[in-house]
């Protein structure tokens, strides 16, 4: 008997799924959008990732190595939080842009608050967010580089197909679904995001509660409160126009900042779809999706405390 039982705590069963695995599984399914978005806006793009994922990387090794704590960089999670944060650059962005972006991102909103595991917001949409508010001039820049490589639409200078939208204008659907228009590196393609996607679903890294209700509350506040009726050219615009999909299947399915309850996530989800449609249709900026995630990641605590499953037995849920 005593060969059977085996006292030990908790967690008792283990997956064998580590973290280094999840975040490369992150890297290779942001692959699509990231190779599209430096073939659209060129060597300047690439630029701009390479110095976003170096800084993030460098940052937290120096940071680990200052305070003597185990280093961490092998398991990818910087490089992740590194690209996620060049994917939301404009593509004219100074190279020192992606640097302070990259140092905020791990220093402030990850290590400063215990590292992976312990950030109470996604690193990078929090550096993307302090950015735009310190440099609004250079994050809100959507011009071509002269040396772009794509077959990038040419509108007005610096206007994305959202801020067309908002103005009134038409706008190509195909050309955004494809990615040949203004924005940041990663967000034009909605095509190459949802192959990324694909492949967050087919390996597991994520299912589709969350993304779904994100998308579908979005679209269902847009018909409501857009001022265009059931207009459905309106409605898709919206869904594949700006960071909506980047930030539905990559940054608003972070494990850590989302919640853990299978019902808060879908009242997580249903938050990031009001509050993106608070900020796009009445808000000042034709954007609201890195606005909307951080605020909802604030969110998450409270959404889990009324959502926790309900225990059987003594002090549980009377009949």
């Amino acid at each position: 008997m005593s060969d059977l039982l085996h006292i030990s705590s908790s967690p008792h069963v283990r997956s064998k799924v580590s973290t280094s695995s999840i975040m490369q599984t992150v890297l290779l399914a942001l692959l699509p959008a990231t190779l599209f978005g430096i073939y659209n806006f060129g060597p300047h793009a690439l630029l701009l990732v390479i110095l976003s994922v170096a800084s993030c990387v460098a940052t937290e090794a120096i940071y680990e190595k200052i305070v003597k704590s185990k280093l961490t960089i092998k398991d990818c999670s910087a490089a992740v939080t590194g690209l996620l944060l060049a994917l939301n650059l404009p593509p004219t962005a100074p190279w020192w842009i992606p640097v302070i972006g990259g140092i905020f991102a791990i220093l402030v909103v990850k290590q400063l608050f215990g590292g992976l595991g312990q950030n109470f917001m996604n690193p990078a949409l929090g550096a993307r967010c302090f950015l735009l508010i310190s440099f609004t001039g250079r994050m809100t820049n959507f011009a071509v580089p002269e040396n772009a490589w794509g077959n990038v639409v040419d509108t007005v200078s610096g206007a994305t197909p959202l801020a067309a939208l908002k103005a009134g204008e038409s706008v190509d659907l195909m050309s955004m679904l494809i990615g040949n228009t203004k924005g940041t590196i990663g967000e034009t393609s909605a095509l190459a995001i949802l192959v990324g996607a694909a492949i967050l679903l087919a390996t597991q890294v994520i299912d589709c509660r969350i993304p779904l209700t994100y998308i579908g509350s979005f679209a269902v506040f847009v018909l409501l409160f857009g001022g265009h009726g059931f207009d459905l050219s309106y409605l898709a615009a919206h869904l594949l126009g700006g960071g909506l999909m980047l930030g539905a299947w990559f940054m608003a399915t972070d494990y850590v900042t989302t919640p853990i309850t299978k019902k808060g996530q879908l009242v997580y989800g249903v938050c990031l779809g009001v509050f993106t449609g608070l900020f796009r249709i009445f808000g000042g900026s034709a954007e609201g999706v890195s606005y909307a995630i951080i605020f909802c990641n604030l969110l998450v605590p409270l959404i889990e405390r009324v959502t926790m499953p309900v225990a059987f037995g003594k002090g549980g849920k009377k009949s």
